[in-house]
């Protein structure tokens, strides 16, 4: 009985985890899956994988269908001896995306316990934190790695706490399986942002250890966490070093070139520009919108009704009521903010921030700040270029933050602290005497309102234009033909978004005013305390939901076929699929979309890590229409579209094929000079070999007998066979991309070396005669990493064992000397 008393508020909270997962998304109870923008785009970008897997039951960690082929890595691929995935996949029992909210649910709660907040409130505040609206989004649009990676960050966090409050073991098991299944996530931006909170939170542990001058503690928890770290970064071994090694391949490597494509000079570092990594900058005063969601209009994709001053002002124009509504949605985009394109607000609550005020005004627990400073630190990098003090600082000199785009998700840190102190200051409410309840009560109310009545009164400051309204102006004004049309239209979309100012600032208001009044008849005595707490959560978690309710809901839900096949061929499509030959398809308006990837071995593709050099010869080629790059691809088809929008597949009868031998060898020394050379090469007939770089002895020129060939007999992503017939020695180049790491060439099954051409391609000398050529792709990083996965997991499993057996032993000791 005394177990179940001290662990059945946990498994209450726990199901009650589970019961508002699947409410929250109740069509997976129909065997419904949730349609997500960018699970689609993996889809398609992984099915020539996923088939492989299915058919062969191994894996390829190569793919032919994306970016002219590239490894797996980042894909999916699944690593022998990945016993922590297992765990998690134990851990996301729901159907998805059920699961990643149950995870946010169960990981803030985890570590609300070790913040010693009770159950009832912890439940309440892990409710709070999953249902952030970024979190929300996130698994509306399909980043699911992020959300998993965000998932477990709290129970890292908690087991780093646990460690510096001398709890060696429960905190070092903790934070090795947490920092464990972190990895496991495979989502490093979100990781590496977890380092910035701890190391905020060890700067401010260490403060306290050095004024205690307990030297001693310090060493202790150096350790656990050098213990719990090795562990942790072993047992995802296969998945870090395959991932380190793909990334000087990709485009978050630094570039080679030293000049641009227009010819100007590339003063980056790195591959990525500051353009490109800032592109999504917070902005300073769209911040507001964390305890009022739609200061700046909300999302891209917000939905005016038919009382907003659009639809009255084209119902005005003589527009019936069908035609109002189809205006409005398609034309009234409210978001006025800075950013490209938002799916949602960043909103944490009114509500929570409140009760994050309260923190700050009535705990006393020093900790606060370490939480407040992380806040506020993550706060000002989501600004990007917006701050770029900060920005360029971090970009410039601390390591790896510039191999990271989208800067503005660096919130997600934001989004843990503030729920973390929301609910440090309801518990410390609760504890505090009846004046002090008073006194934070009036000082947090003070200034919450005062903040929302400080805007409302400021937003003449605000113009409320959004940065595409003059060019919609200037269309329909055109359009129109008056000017007045398009001048009015802009001055309706301006009125609705003040509208909405006000309203969510009322919003807001009300919410603040409503747990301000609970707190006070707590205070008076008309309200216990439970009671009180669950009124307060129940206001809390409802304020997120029914915002969260914008932008993801049931709607958003397809049948399970749907899903899983989100793509269906189009005519191009299916005329191309008749050549049963290999080759490579081009889709010019879809050039970063995973569509073509899904039916045809393409140039095309959908990921923020897609490789550098194929990236590079569109920039540098295939966009100033150099179409014998296109051949050396082996690019037989090309989707394109006509005047009226419909698309044709063109067949390009001039692509090299699979394999050709050259006649001539052009030597270069650098980069610079490999690109350049491809700006007028007959790629059927030359290559270009970077003699510096590699050290192979080659020819110049090669004798090209006319009947020589070479055929691609075999296909596999991860294993080619060829057979060459010529009676000179030739040197043949292969349309495929050349990767240094794990592709192993043979001529008759004995090795052979092989080297790059063509800035891409892969290329050897072949002797004369008639020979067996093959490619095999058997990563070692893949058989290193596995191995090193298995002892450490060995050893986490040692460890775990030895922990549950050290602490029951404890816990049992305690009990006898209380009795």
């Amino acid at each position: 009985m005394k177990i179940i008393s001290k662990y059945y508020p946990h498994l209450l909270a726990i199901l009650g985890f589970v019961l508002v997962s699947l409410i929250y998304f109740y069509p997976v109870l129909q065997g419904k899956q949730i349609y997500q923008s960018d699970i689609a785009q993996y889809t398609g970008m992984a099915k020539e994988q996923n088939d492989f897997r299915a058919k062969e039951k191994e894996e390829p960690f190569w793919t032919n269908s994306a970016f002219g082929g590239m490894p797996t890595y980042q894909l999916g691929a699944k690593y022998p001896n990945d016993f922590v995935g297992d765990l998690d996949d134990v851990l996301r029992f729901l159907p998805r995306p059920a699961d990643y909210l149950f995870l946010y649910f169960l990981g803030f709660y985890g570590l609300l316990l070790a913040l010693r907040i009770d159950p009832l409130k912890a439940f309440f505040g892990a409710l709070a934190f999953g249902f952030s609206t970024y979190l929300i989004i996130i698994l509306g649009v399909g980043h699911n790695a992020k959300a998993h990676a965000i998932a477990y960050m709290p129970l890292v966090v908690a087991g780093v706490i646990l460690v510096f409050r001398r709890k060696y073991v429960v905190g070092g098991l903790l934070t090795m399986i947490a920092g464990a299944l972190e990895i496991n996530a495979n989502h490093f931006q979100m990781t590496y942002y977890l380092l910035f909170l701890l190391l905020i939170i060890g700067i401010y542990f260490l403060y306290k250890y050095i004024r205690q001058k307990d030297y001693k503690g310090i060493l202790y928890a150096v350790g656990v966490f050098a213990a719990a770290g090795i562990l942790a970064v072993g047992a995802n071994a296969t998945s870090l070093m395959a991932t380190s090694e793909y990334t000087d391949f990709s485009m978050r490597g630094k570039s080679e070139l030293s000049f641009n494509p227009d010819g100007s000079k590339n003063t980056t570092t790195s591959s990525m520009s500051y353009d490109y990594i800032t592109e999504y900058s917070y902005g300073i005063a769209e911040s507001l919108n964390l305890f009022a969601p739609r200061l700046f209009g909300g999302s891209n994709s917000e939905h005016l009704g038919d009382k907003s001053k659009v639809y009255e002002f084209i119902s005005a124009q003589g527009a019936n009521p069908e035609e109002a509504k189809g205006f409005t949605e398609a034309y009234a985009k409210t978001y006025w903010g800075a950013q490209p394109i938002v799916a949602a607000p960043a909103y944490i609550g009114a509500v929570v921030f409140f009760l994050c005020i309260l923190a700050l005004f009535n705990d006393k627990r020093k900790i606060k700040y370490a939480f407040l400073a992380g806040a506020i630190f993550s706060l000002l990098l989501s600004w990007g270029k917006n701050f770029p003090l900060m920005t360029d600082f971090f970009i410039n000199y601390v390591p790896m933050y510039d191999k990271f785009r989208a800067v503005s998700s660096i919130q997600v840190i934001l989004e843990l602290c503030i729920p973390v102190l929301a609910i440090m200051g309801l518990q410390s409410f609760f504890k505090a005497d009846k004046a002090e309840q008073w006194k934070s009560l009036k000082l947090s109310g003070a200034v919450s309102l005062g903040i929302i009545i400080v805007l409302f009164f400021a937003k003449s400051m605000f113009d409320f234009v959004g940065p595409y309204d003059a060019q919609m102006q200037q269309m329909f004004s055109q359009a129109q033909g008056s000017h007045s049309f398009g001048l009015d239209f802009v001055e309706a979309l301006r009125e609705d978004r003040r509208s909405m100012y006000n309203g969510d600032l009322l919003r807001s208001g009300i919410l603040i005013l409503v747990t301000a009044g609970l707190l006070w008849l707590h205070i008076k005595n008309k309200l216990s305390h439970t009671f009180a707490v669950i009124l307060v959560g129940l206001f809390m978690i409802g304020d997120l939901f029914f915002i969260d309710k914008n932008y993801v809901d049931s709607s958003g839900f397809a049948s399970a076929r749907e899903i899983n096949e989100p793509f269906q061929p189009t005519a191009s499509d299916q005329q191309i699929l008749r050549d049963t030959t290999q080759y490579r398809v081009y889709e010019i308006e879809g050039r970063l979309q995973a569509r073509t990837s899904y039916f045809h071995k393409s140039l095309s593709g959908y990921s923020a890590v897609r490789p550098r050099r194929i990236e590079q010869l569109f920039d540098y080629q295939i966009a100033k229409n150099n179409l014998n790059v296109l051949n050396m691809l082996n690019t037989k088809y090309v989707i394109q579209v006509d005047e009226k929008g419909k698309e044709y597949p063109i067949i390009n009868p001039d692509a090299n094929g699979n394999a050709w031998f050259v006649k001539e060898v052009k030597f270069v020394d650098t980069p610079d000079e490999e690109m350049k050379a491809l700006d007028k090469l007959d790629t059927k007939n030359q290559a270009v070999f970077n003699q510096k770089e590699f050290k192979n002895t080659i020819a110049k020129t090669y004798q090209k007998d006319s009947t020589a060939t070479i055929v691609l007999n075999s296909y596999k992503p991860n294993h080619l066979k060829y057979t060459s017939n010529n009676s000179q020695k030739g040197l043949a180049v292969f349309s495929e991309i050349y990767y240094p790491k794990g592709w192993k060439a043979t001529i008759d099954g004995k090795p052979a070396d092989h080297f790059r051409v063509d800035y891409t391609l892969r290329a050897m000398e072949v002797p004369a005669g008639k020979h067996t050529i093959e490619f095999k792709f058997e990563p070692q990083v893949v058989k290193t990493g596995s191995t090193i996965a298995l002892i450490s997991s060995i050893f986490m499993l040692l460890l775990l064992i030895g922990g549950i057996y050290w602490e029951n032993k404890r816990n049992k000791k305690e009990d006898s000397l209380e009795k």
